[in-house]
């Protein structure tokens, strides 16, 4: 069996990023909604801190989350994680998903192992 190594791939845009997380069961409208209406702050934030072309897409048999996001600098996109308006989204999402202690969604970074232009 193939031993994968995590790693991100660089580009001229910056790096690919995907990830998964977890609703809690029959929450999937309620996510959908809420993103639906994702507030100007956290759009405006996600820009900053170098996001573009984020998407979660959800399994419905197993309430996973797939997100994909395309970041400028790892270190300035970890940074987003400390600002007001993260936390704040982090507090408002928690009762439909699982969350850590501090509110910020259980996340798994999934490993790229393949990519075709």
């Amino acid at each position: 069996m193939a031993d994968y190594k995590s790693h991100d791939v660089e580009e001229e845009k910056g790096m690919r990023k995907a990830f998964k997380m977890k609703l809690y069961p029959g929450m999937a409208k309620e996510y959908e909604h809420r993103h639906n209406l994702l507030w100007e702050e956290m759009k405006e934030m996600i820009h900053a801190y170098g996001g573009s072309n984020y998407s979660i897409f959800l399994d419905p048999e197993t309430d996973l989350l797939f997100g994909y996001l395309e970041i400028e600098d790892e270190n300035l996109w970890a940074r987003s994680a400390d600002t007001e308006i993260c936390r704040k989204w982090w507090d408002y999402m928690a009762d439909i998903m699982e969350t850590n202690p501090d509110h910020s969604p259980v996340s798994e970074d999934l490993t790229m192992v393949f990519h075709l232009d």
